[in-house]
């Protein structure tokens, strides 16, 4: 197996974990999943998904990379910048088609995944560089600072429309806009 063929299957199983993601809170609601996964039908509730399985497939990643001896660079610092590309990318893509026509399904989970195929785009780029371990901790603890800030945001959302649920009005767990 060769890295390309590994960011092919990334992109499979990223955008697999995106779906079950998605009920994850729904079947087991408590603060620990209220960090890693949506908690209500807001555009950004649905960032942190896209962080959550672009960084949980890391594990499954890893472990492949390592079984079939692909050989590769900057492990972290590909997670979390894939992970942290994949917002924007999203967004871009998805905030004037959601303006223009409204929410529709086939057209989110289509750009859902070019979304996810291009951060895997970033994430082959980054793994064929050069190593840079100090690059690699502070990816590291970058991404622990995503979901500290995942989980502010997700208990003290700010008001806007980003983060506001329309289907059940409200801004994050349990404040209502009504």
């Amino acid at each position: 197996m060769t890295l390309k063929k590994s960011r092919i299957i990334s992109s499979i199983g990223i955008f697999l974990l995106c779906f079950l993601f998605h009920f994850i809170y729904d079947f087991i609601p408590c603060s620990l999943t209220a960090i890693f996964f949506p908690v209500n039908e807001s555009i950004w509730e649905h960032m942190k998904l896209l962080f959550s399985a672009v960084i949980m497939y890391g594990i499954i990643d890893y472990i492949i990379l390592q079984k079939f001896k692909i050989k590769y660079n900057n492990f972290f610092t590909s997670l979390f910048l894939s992970a942290l590309a994949i917002i924007p990318i999203y967004l871009i893509m998805f905030l004037p088609v959601y303006y223009k026509i409204g929410e529709n399904m086939v057209i989110t989970i289509g750009i859902m995944a070019i979304a996810i195929i291009l951060s895997q785009v970033i994430s082959y780029y980054i793994l064929k560089q050069n190593d840079c371990d100090k690059i690699n901790i502070i990816s590291l603890i970058l991404i622990i600072v995503s979901y500290i800030i995942f989980a502010y945001l997700t208990y003290y959302p700010i008001k806007n429309e980003l983060f506001f649920d329309t289907q059940e009005e409200k801004y994050g767990l349990n404040n209502y806009n009504v």
